[in-house]
């Protein structure tokens, strides 16, 4: 059959789905409609996930009324939130948070080497100087806490000093 230029038909079993499509592909192909995050397309304006192997899927929620009532109102806030993924949103590590268990590391150091108990940071006085003196003071947690969060790592690197102090 080949040899006169007839081609077979086409199996019917085979599926109409792009199988190499990333997400990614998808927001280069529709702009800034669409957004990726953690391996999954999502519509800007209306916040939903979005199948990326159908076009049809994707066509078909661009067109329908609910979209397009939330891309009006979307445009109308002009406010550009973008829905993220959880994992996303966990690893982010903002400068707030880094600068936070700094606070609180130094905090811990401070207490150890100058042998207060870390149950001072407890008392009413001590919480009201450091929520008004020191950046990110309030956000020093009780001393329960502080022992159980934040001192083993205190301990360690404390260890770690007279280790390599003793050789």
């Amino acid at each position: 059959m080949e040899r006169f230029g007839v081609k077979s038909a086409p199996s019917r079993n085979r599926s109409k789905t792009a199988l190499y499509v990333t997400p990614q592909d998808r927001v280069t192909e529709f702009g800034n409609e669409l957004h990726e995050d953690g391996g999954k397309l999502f519509c800007t304006s209306c916040n939903v996930v979005l199948n990326h192997v159908r076009k049809s899927a994707i066509n078909d929620h661009l067109k329908s009324k609910t979209h397009t009532k939330r891309k009006a109102e979307f445009e109308e806030q002009n406010v550009r939130k973008k829905q993220r993924t959880l994992t996303a949103s966990l690893q982010c590590n903002s400068a707030a948070q880094t600068e936070k268990s700094s606070v609180i590391q130094d905090f811990v150091k401070m207490c150890l080497e100058a042998n207060i108990p870390l149950e001072k940071a407890d008392h009413p006085s001590v919480r009201a100087f450091l929520s008004r003196h020191v950046k990110n003071g309030s956000s020093i947690p009780k001393s329960e806490q502080l022992r159980k969060a934040y001192l083993p790592d205190g301990c360690d690197n404390e260890n770690q000093l007279i280790n390599t102090e003793d050789r």
